[in-house]
């Protein structure tokens, strides 16, 4: 049985060796295979040998098996030619030209494009701009002078102030910094939280909501809820009280009457919550926001929640930042505009995550062109608003945008004009002008 399997293997062996010989022959490579032979040590030469004497101990078992020590030699040498060659196709390199993939980490991934392909520069948005989500960045009276200047470079007519508890000032000093420039800016508030399971507490809350109106709010907003809650509030974390929860309910409905539209970022972008592996196909960013749900509410738990919300109150106005952090599932989004017409969204700070897939968000986009917002939500430089007007008006492709801190390339959206128009100012103009 031995000898039977020996012979079967030699068998097979010379066939694969000759087709071998016909592959390096026809290759040009047999030089260097050849002198490749020269530089093999002797252990090997000494298992050449050992197996040629096994080949010539088996000629008998077939009837065709003719030993000739030089052709037998040349056929274990063409076997040991593919082996060095397949070792040498699989081998990792050492030393500097080691493998740079198993060197180079995501986070250091910094492309150039290198593509001859169109490279538009949107110095100045097509339309005026009314932007519905921004926040107070500056630090002084000058650093609104230049804020101010930066808008009239860009487009921007006017600015929404989102008032929440991890930047800018209490909502009064807001208004008493930026009362000079009111002609420029909007200003929303926050729900206040304190003692809200108490009626004296939810009376005080109806009470500030009252007053800030009074002293030019807008709206309310940017509520934020990642799954403990708005913890966005000031001057108390809404701890574990989501949108539908029924102590806010009054509040929400106070905002109806009061003409208040509500701003409220729910989640946040679906790569933050998946397995920070592999497959997680947002990882360079979603390692750096990724949420833990291990002791609070899971993202479908939040849609839910805001759904609720907006479902019970259909008088109250409601404008989901961020696409509603739907950005990858259009369809659900697209649906929930339909079944709810005080719905609206804003696409602040998620231009990345629209513009890996442009041909899908430029269909939602036109489709639901009086239901979009503008926002920014992304400091107060020229630059950022024109990388902006770049995806939404441009025809670009491919393009990166580093701090945006994704890996995948960019489009642009070629949005048709009376989409932009509608989007950068139209549709705030509307709400604003109805909920004033």
């Amino acid at each position: 049985m031995a000898f039977e399997t020996l012979r079967n293997g030699c068998i097979k062996g010379f066939v694969f060796c000759n087709m071998l010989k016909i592959y390096v022959l026809c290759s040009g490579v047999s030089k260097i295979c050849y002198r490749a032979y020269l530089l093999i040590p002797e252990n090997c030469k000494i298992f050449c040998n050992f197996a040629s004497e096994k080949i010539k101990r088996v000629q008998c078992l077939h009837p065709r098996f003719i030993y000739n020590p030089l052709t037998d030699m040349k056929k274990l040498f063409y076997l040991f030619c593919a082996a060095v060659v397949l070792a040498a196709c699989n081998a990792k390199p050492s030393g500097e030209s080691a493998n740079l993939v198993d060197k180079i980490l995501l986070k250091d991934f910094n492309p150039t494009v290198v593509n001859n392909i169109p490279v538009t520069q949107v110095d100045k948005a097509k339309f005026p701009i009314i932007d519905m989500h921004s926040h107070d960045y500056v630090e002084s009276a000058a650093d609104i002078e230049q804020w101010c200047k930066n808008m009239d470079a860009v487009g921007v007519e006017h600015t929404a102030l989102m008032h929440c508890s991890w930047i800018g000032r209490p909502f009064e000093e807001v208004v008493e910094l930026y009362a000079p420039y009111k002609d420029r800016f909007r200003f929303w508030c926050c729900f206040d939280y304190t003692d809200i399971d108490t009626p004296e507490g939810l009376a005080k809350s109806l009470a500030t909501l009252e007053r800030y109106h009074e002293m030019g709010a807008v709206g309310v907003g940017e509520l934020g809820d990642k799954g403990e809650g708005d913890l966005y509030a000031r001057p108390v974390e809404g701890k574990n009280i989501h949108i539908d929860d029924p102590r806010i309910q009054p509040l929400i409905a106070k905002c109806g009457e009061l003409k208040m539209p509500i701003s409220i970022h729910i989640g946040e972008p679906i790569w933050m919550y998946l397995p920070m592996d592999e497959s997680n196909d947002g990882l360079s960013n979603g390692a750096v926001w990724h949420v833990d749900t291990t002791n609070c509410m899971g993202y479908y738990g939040l849609i839910n929640t805001f759904e609720n919300a907006v479902r019970e109150n259909p008088n109250t106005l409601f404008i989901a930042c961020h696409y509603l952090n739907m950005s990858h599932d259009w369809v659900r989004l697209g649906e929930m505009l339909d079944k709810y017409p005080n719905m609206y969204v804003d696409i602040a700070a998620r231009v990345a995550e629209s513009a890996h897939t442009p041909r899908a968000t430029r269909e939602f986009l036109i489709k639901y062109q009086d239901r979009v917002l503008f926002g920014t939500d992304n400091g107060m430089e020229a630059s950022m608003y024109r990388n902006i007007f770049r995806v939404l008006e441009s025809n670009d492709e491919h393009f990166y945008i580093p701090e945006y801190n994704y890996h995948w390339a960019l489009s642009g959206f070629n949005l048709p004009d009376e989409v932009l128009k509608k989007i950068y100012h139209d549709n705030a103009e509307r709400i604003l002008n109805e909920y004033k």
